[in-house]
């Protein structure tokens, strides 16, 4: 019988902690529903106890996701674990928390200033409170690669003794190397007492580009639980891609004959995507399995075998992931209902108000385009959504702009009954509506990253703008924006910025988050 590699997603936690990439709490849900449909055996929901909206959001997906294990994270302080045992309750038998702490000798002289002897006690200390209020514990010995073998063994016993149903072994920095880092598993399945009665578990980071390697070499030395996170996002390099992981193992079922994962395969370039909307991140045109390349071919040579016999250049179908299955796009003739079926269909779940929100801006593109796609309508629930309560709303924008005269935009904002306009010069149009925003608000953003795209095909595809920028503090935030005209989805994307900076400055202080964040380097 071959052996089931638990998938354990950790996109809304160590996904989310890349910078520029914080997701809103109805963002968040968005996510957790589509892992539930790729069928994850684990959510890492969140760190609940950074703020109050990481809390809310642990504990809605823990009360509506059915399926998944629903995990959260916490230091080994006491008010973290109480905060991820509140938060993950709602869940019942599937509820997990996930205590990690420090085991490597750089980690014990420079961060945490601790004995061998200190950090072994915190560990049975914390798992053993954990354990009090869950049954499924996790630990992770955070940076688990560079921590001397013996020290790590004995602090793994003592986690397992203490009532860790998990061990994860975390290569937190992204150290290791395959050949080694299986080694490291394998001399803690024969060095670890009672190492049975715990899954081990491995959480790979990217930065020297063997995150995925490293993973697979864990599973084949006797690791059953993988960490990744939907298109390898992360801090730094990012984790490892957990569709990478799972599709090698399908591929390559002549080697890896002996694993097999659960993971519902035809829903990985739809949680690619949504991923890449919602976290504002973009996918490589040449990322492995999910970017737009992945199964094109331009070589005559490549197109003549592939038109022969698929399997010529092609390892994988392209079905067995998601692509290929776009539905007939609607138009502006379609109605509120069709419209509503669709996004249904393509699994988002919205309210009324939403959906008539949404209405209101189809019927605005389809009077632009002749066809709505899927994919467009992606990027309105998306630029929906996004907003946050109390949000300014875009209410008018007009440039004028040329070759022979000053670029100005006039801005009009709503939120509520309340209107505010004023008008900027810039350089040029994207500029100045940019600046009449900051002079409507009377703050100011830095613009770090810029990125335009095509939603869809077609001399009327909308565009879509996704940006970061620094409004202070060195704390970036991303902005989404959607519209057939790129001026207005720029300024949208900007405005999109601001309210999630204005929002998260009223959640909690940039200082606290950078703490927690700091320490979670799992």
């Amino acid at each position: 019988m071959a052996d089931k590699v638990i998938i354990f997603d950790t996109t809304l936690r160590d996904g989310e902690q890349c910078p520029g990439a914080s997701m809103n709490f109805r963002e968040k849900l968005e996510v957790a529903r589509q892992l539930q449909r790729l069928n994850v055996d684990v959510i890492e929901a969140g760190f609940p106890v950074i703020s109050d909206g990481d809390f809310d959001a642990v504990q809605k997906i823990a009360t509506e996701i059915r399926g998944p294990i629903i995990a959260g994270l916490a230091r080994c302080v006491p008010e973290d674990i109480d905060a991820a045992g509140a938060a993950v309750k709602p869940a019942g038998d599937r509820a997990r928390i996930h205590v990690f702490l420090a085991t490597s000798k750089i980690h014990r002289d420079f961060k945490l200033k601790k004995a061998s002897e200190e950090i072994i006690r915190l560990t049975i200390e914390s798992v053993k409170r954990a354990k009090a209020m869950v049954k499924d514990v996790e630990f992770s010995p955070e940076d688990a690669s560079r921590t001397e073998p013996e020290f790590l063994a004995q602090v793994v016993e003592a986690a397992i003794e203490a009532g860790a149903t998990t061990v994860n072994i975390p290569d937190t920095v992204g150290y290791a190397v395959p050949g080694q880092f299986g080694a490291l598993i394998s001399y803690l399945r024969a060095n670890v007492k009672r190492i049975d009665e715990a899954i081990i578990s491995v959480h790979c980071h990217n930065d020297l580009g063997m995150a995925v390697a490293n993973s697979l070499a864990a599973v084949q030395a006797g690791a059953r639980q993988i960490e990744g996170t939907v298109n390898g996002i992360g801090e730094r390099a990012g984790n490892a891609a957990i569709e990478e992981i799972v599709m090698a193992v399908k591929t390559r079922s002549d080697y890896f004959n002996d694993f097999y994962t659960e993971i519902n395969t035809r829903e990985i370039v739809k949680s690619s995507r949504l991923v890449s909307r919602m976290s504002g991140l973009i996918v490589a045109r040449s990322k492995a399995i999910v970017g737009e390349n992945a199964f094109a071919h331009s070589s005559g040579i490549h197109q003549d075998g592939i038109l022969k016999h698929r399997e010529t250049y092609e390892i994988m179908d392209p079905r067995d992931v998601g692509w290929g299955e776009t539905e007939l796009p609607l138009t502006k003739h379609s109605g509120r209902h069709a419209m509503a079926k669709r996004l249904q269909h393509l699994g988002y779940q919205l309210s009324d108000e939403e959906v008539q929100q949404i209405f209101v801006r189809f019927k605005e593109i389809g009077d632009k385009k002749k066809f709505v796609y899927d994919d467009d309508l992606g990027a309105l629930v998306d630029d929906s959504i996004s907003v946050t309560q109390e949000a300014w709303l875009l209410d008018y924008l007009n440039v004028t702009s040329g070759t022979a005269t000053i670029p100005t935009a006039t801005v009009r904002l709503r939120r509520g009954e309340e209107t505010l306009q004023d008008s900027s010069p810039g350089n040029g149009a994207v500029d100045a509506a940019m600046k009449a925003i900051d002079r409507i608000l009377n703050q100011r953003g830095h613009l770090v990253e810029y990125h335009v795209s095509a939603v869809s095909s077609g001399k009327d595809a909308l565009g879509e703008v996704n940006l970061k920028c620094d409004f202070g503090g060195g704390r970036l935030i991303t902005g989404k924006g959607a519209s057939t005209d790129v001026i207005e989805a720029s300024a949208r994307a900007y405005l999109n910025a601001v309210n999630r900076m204005l929002h998260q400055s009223s959640q909690h202080s940039p200082e606290k988050e950078v703490e927690f964040l700091e320490a979670a380097g799992v």
